[in-house]
């Protein structure tokens, strides 16, 4: 079998508006894949400038892509302000 570029594998576990966005942000960039995608999401975050470092005692669920408090009816159509 041949050797892969990335030989490290991460598993991820996403919401299903996580996944969504995260699709819709992978289809308006035209890129090839949803690793891809996360890829270029990951190298934009630690390069951008500010990034906060997770402190001390955090969680996985404290770092989610969309807030645990927005609601599905919140987006794009929707009828709130």
């Amino acid at each position: 079998m041949a050797e892969l570029e990335r030989p490290q594998r991460l598993q991820i576990m996403l919401t299903e508006d996580e996944l969504a966005a995260l699709e819709n942000w992978r289809f308006e960039k035209r890129m090839p894949s949803r690793s891809a995608a996360v890829r270029e999401l990951l190298r934009r975050g630690l390069a951008a400038e500010g990034f906060l470092k997770a402190e001390t005692g955090a969680k996985s669920q404290d770092f989610g892509v969309i807030s645990a408090d927005k609601k599905a009816d919140d987006g794009p159509g929707s009828s709130k302000p």
